[in-house]
């Protein structure tokens, strides 16, 4: 048999419209199929902490689900935490104030970060897809007063400004436990979960933080913290928001439901 044209007179012997076809498919040439994959960017998420320890600083394994999943999501990560005293220090073995020791909240975080951190007042939405906030009794007392206050609490002033500027340019944003408040009491109307709204024998501790987050004006979603029905997503102000330990369950329950909530943030930055 005779031998095979090249490729280019194959390509160009099926007439110009598949020339056409090619060209507006691939601006760049053909070698432009071949790079596509290159450029795909990862998401680049920014991970707000806020100190180490669930009693007075960021949940611990709430922050490594956050970690692990945003990982296996192919994420860029950069963590951040607010310069500032912690509002105190507890003694995690007693449950109780430790009233001679101060610590700092971005020193605390570190701890999380393994030393790769910076301060929340360098964090912006140039340099970021989506910001997410792992909750912790910290989002309550050092990203905000409303471990103190509840309804009439404020917020940090950079935690705000994070708030807003990522609202504002509509990136997502992500929150677990407690810290879907920050949300409720920063973005007007927006839609949120803490999982229950009643007690129920102790199965949700917190349930009454429900009320406040009514109270501030956004809407509460009641949500499972289970794989099943694990995180509320706001499309309107792209907020998603997953119970956490707000639930007393096993482990693997939360692990699971924060994963649900990193996939719905990462799914609405579009990469």
């Amino acid at each position: 048999p005779p031998p095979l044209p090249p490729r280019s007179a194959m390509l160009t012997s099926r007439g110009p419209a598949l020339c056409t076809a090619l060209r507006r498919a691939a601006p760049g040439g053909l070698a432009s199929f071949h790079s596509s994959a290159r450029r795909c960017r990862a998401a680049r998420v920014a991970v707000v902490l806020s100190g180490c320890g669930v009693y007075d600083g960021t949940e611990i394994h709430e922050a490594s689900a956050v970690l692990v999943h945003l990982s296996r999501g192919g994420a860029e990560v950069q963590m951040y935490a607010p310069d500032v005293p912690q509002m105190h220090v507890i003694d995690h073995s007693k449950g109780q104030p430790a009233e001679a020791e101060s610590r700092n909240v971005l020193v605390e975080s570190a701890r999380i970060a393994r030393g790769k951190i910076s301060s929340l007042a360098k964090l912006t939405t140039a340099d970021h897809d989506a910001v997410i906030f792992p909750g912790g009794f910290g989002a309550a007392k050092n990203l905000s007063t409303f471990a103190v206050d509840g309804k009439d609490c404020k917020v940090n002033r950079e935690v705000e400004r994070v708030l807003k500027d990522f609202h504002k340019a509509g990136k997502p944003i992500g929150l677990c436990c407690i810290s879907p408040v920050l949300a409720a009491k920063v973005l007007s109307g927006a839609e949120v979960t803490v999982g229950h709204e009643e007690e129920e024998g102790g199965k949700w501790p917190y349930a009454g933080t429900a009320g406040a987050i009514k109270e501030l004006g956004a809407k509460h979603c009641v949500k499972e913290v289970t794989i099943s029905f694990p995180a509320h997503v706001d499309t309107k102000n792209k907020v998603v928001t997953t119970p956490a330990f707000m639930c007393e369950t096993a482990l693997h329950h939360i692990f699971d439901g924060i994963g649900a909530m990193v996939k719905n943030v990462l799914k609405l930055t579009g990469k």
